[in-house]
């Protein structure tokens, strides 16, 4: 198994440019052909609630097409400064289905955190937990604060024994084969006991040539398992995290996991994520 088809989710936010290099490096690295995707904001009320007098339509529309060629502008010069092969698509339809739509027909997505103090960064209530749920493909979502300085060097793995916690172990394997360290970590309220499942866990890693070690954490009291595994993050200096995400749809809406709400709203990592 390998990444030959990344896609990379674009919008009007400056985060797009570090999002875009980050997707290059990874589709170099797996000799991948790189999609750009330009999905964003389809709401007509926006400028409303990003402060702006105006709502006429055919301005809305003019704005929007500039703004996407200059995105197209600046996501070419990247990926040419890359070297690596890559195509642009602007498609146009509702935000979220055209991204899941798009995103099934590649192997790995690369999304970016939503920055409550940047408007661009929005593009649809839960977008990023929608595409993730519903995609049937795993994604690398990146913080929208700091500077990814390593990138899978260090690889933490939350596991649970779940079903969404082995399709992510299984979807991020081509990762953790270039891992320096990988380290299967579950948290449970009796970190003393070890089971056989280790082992299993164990084997089939190291069937495709990962080398891993494992650890049972104690969920404190009062601290969930969301917290526990971001601290776990920063007492083991890892530059990644996977993990499955867990969810459902309830009355046209997503209900997820507390975990994953948790990671998704508080990463100071990459995220791997699998449903």
């Amino acid at each position: 198994m390998s990444y030959k088809t990344l896609l990379v989710h674009i919008d009007d936010s400056t985060r797009s440019e570090a999002r875009t290099a980050f997707a290059c490096d990874l589709a170099l690295k797996y000799e991948a052909h790189l999609i750009g995707l330009y999905v964003v904001c389809q709401d007509v009320l926006r400028p409303i609630l990003t402060g702006e007098e105006s709502v006429d339509l055919g301005a809305n529309e003019a704005r929007h097409a500039r703004q996407a060629n200059d995105a197209q502008t600046r996501f070419t010069a990247v990926a040419q400064r890359a070297g690596c092969p890559f195509e642009w698509r602007a498609p146009s339809g509702p935000s979220v289905e055209t991204a899941v739509l798009h995103a099934r027909h590649a192997d790995l997505l690369v999304l970016g955190q939503e920055d409550p103090e940047n408007p661009a960064t929005h593009v649809a209530r839960h977008f990023v937990e929608d595409v993730v749920m519903s995609a049937g493909r795993p994604a690398v979502v990146l913080p929208h604060a700091g500077r990814i300085a390593t990138f899978g060097e260090s690889v933490l793995v939350a596991w649970d024994s779940g079903r969404e916690a082995a399709r992510a172990l299984a979807d991020a394997v081509p990762l953790l084969k270039r891992a320096r360290f990988v380290t299967v970590v579950t948290v449970s309220k009796r970190p003393e006991d070890s089971t056989a499942e280790d082992m299993d866990v164990a084997g089939y890693l190291e069937r495709h040539g990962v080398r891993a070690s494992f650890a049972s954490v104690p969920r404190q009291s009062g601290m969930g398992t969301g917290a526990t595994l971001l601290n776990q993050l920063s007492d083991r200096h890892a530059d990644l995290l996977v993990m499955g995400a867990y969810g459902h749809a309830r009355a046209r809406e997503r209900v997820l996991g507390g975990v994953t709400h948790t990671l998704l709203e508080t990463m100071t990592v990459p995220v791997f994520m699998s449903h």
